[in-house]
């Protein structure tokens, strides 16, 4: 059974009432409960030693760190924490954009979302239109990362920020990226009060409708609907000109397309994909490769470089992005998500499904694809960053290994080949 533990919410206006929030959590296994106290008294000191005089030096008042200090505890529910002089847990594929390529485009999901977005569009036509007017990116890419990450407004996240983000800063596998993070939260207090919705996160500690990292809450933001307040957490203009103003900041370019499924000849290399390897449009089709579905390239002409995408190897479709396309790992670092969120856009303007199969693949953890990419690496090919994750570069690092071994092309890992790569 989960514990419950109830947390103070306190609010950051002096007059203002204290509150309790009570949210579920797992019950800590039998390591972590003969560990807590210990951590626990290591937790203090760090948040007093160490985050303090970081908080001081950015000019954080003690009356503010003093106030958030309650909610700066430790969160034992969440994943990918590592206790303090354990060795680390192997990867468990918490988030979607870990699984095999298929089972994130699952058909009955993504039109649902694509209808639903599709009526949204309509909705907020008139507020969508001044937002593209002023950034360039499209309505319904900003439509489509809106229904992504919190359904369109309607999953709101249940966890305490703060805590969040100090347990991840303290003992999370990322303490390099939540570090600053706990202190962007902590400027967003010193700024003025906030109602207690928005002290409230996902496990990763992304806020509002956008879900941004307190960071990107700070410099992306927007107040649209003119009350003075950039609210991403009620306001669905400042949430869709807010996504908007983070892809305009990130270097969408106006007027292009995503990208667009193509077919690939077997004769062609998968070996070719990734941003390292762009061609003109024209080089494209010199190499028969056409769109699907008969849809317009993101490039129909001229010198702009377009890019091979293949996410699942030779075991799914295959599309030529853009720019734009990268532009959209900027919101999240992910070929998948990107797509998703490309594929989904052109479904609420009447795209079809993929055209290509997404074929079954054996399910594969992320510390079996680290292994794979460590024993790739060491044989000189490039992986990219040694993650567990199936980007481009193991992609692609796979298939040159299968070329020079004189097998079949697939650019993806199975089970078969991380026992072969020694």
């Amino acid at each position: 059974m989960p514990r419950i533990a109830c947390r103070l919410r306190i609010s950051f206006v002096a007059a203002a009432a204290a509150l309790s929030l009570c949210v579920a959590m797992p019950a800590p296994s039998a390591g972590q409960e003969s560990a807590r106290p210990v951590t626990e008294a290591r937790f203090q000191e760090w948040l007093e030693g160490v985050v303090w005089p970081a908080a001081r030096q950015q000019g954080l008042s003690r009356r503010t760190f003093d106030r958030a200090k309650p909610l700066m505890t430790l969160d034992w529910g969440l994943p990918e924490i590592e206790l303090p002089g354990r060795p680390a847990a192997s990867g468990d594929q918490r988030q979607a954009e870990f699984q095999a390529p298929g089972a994130y485009f699952e058909g009955a999901r993504m039109a649902a979302l694509a209808k639903a977005g599709t009526g949204l569009l309509a909705q907020w036509e008139a507020v969508l239109d001044k937002i593209e007017r002023r950034t360039g990116v499209p309505a319904a890419i900003v439509v489509a990362i809106w229904g992504r990450e919190s359904h369109f407004g309607a999953v709101v996240p249940r966890r305490l920020a703060l805590s969040v983000l100090a347990t991840q800063a303290f003992m999370g596998r990322r303490k390099a990226l939540y570090e600053p993070e706990l202190l962007a939260a902590l400027a967003m207090l010193e700024a003025g009060p906030m109602p207690g919705e928005e002290l409230l996160s996902s496990w990763a500690g992304a806020m509002g409708q956008p879900q941004f990292l307190p960071s990107k809450v700070l410099r992306y933001a927007v107040d649209e609907d003119g009350d003075g307040r950039r609210d991403i957490w009620r306001s669905v203009p400042d949430s869709l000109a807010s996504i908007a103003y983070y892809l305009s900041a990130h270097g969408w370019q106006a007027g292009r397309g995503w990208g667009v499924e193509v077919r690939v000849p077997a004769g062609v290399s998968c070996t070719l994909e990734g941003p390292r390897r762009g061609r003109s449009a024209k080089e494209w089709r010199d190499l028969d490769i056409r769109p699907a579905n008969d849809a317009t390239p993101p490039e129909a002409s001229g010198d702009a470089r377009q890019f091979l995408l293949m996410p699942a190897g030779r075991a799914g479709p295959a599309f030529l992005v853009s720019e734009n396309f990268y532009t959209l790992k900027a919101y999240n670092e992910s070929d998948l998500y990107a797509l998703f969120i490309g594929h989904i856009a052109d479904r609420m303007r009447g795209g079809r499904a993929f055209a290509g199969a997404w074929r079954p693949l054996g399910a594969l953890k992320r510390g079996e694809i680290r292994t794979l990419q460590e024993r790739l690496q060491a044989q000189g090919y490039d992986v990219g960053r040694v993650d567990g994750l199936v980007g481009f570069a193991t992609r692609t690092a796979i298939g040159a290994w299968q070329a020079k071994a004189g097998r079949p092309e697939t650019c993806f890992p199975d089970a078969a080949l991380i026992r072969d790569v020694r």
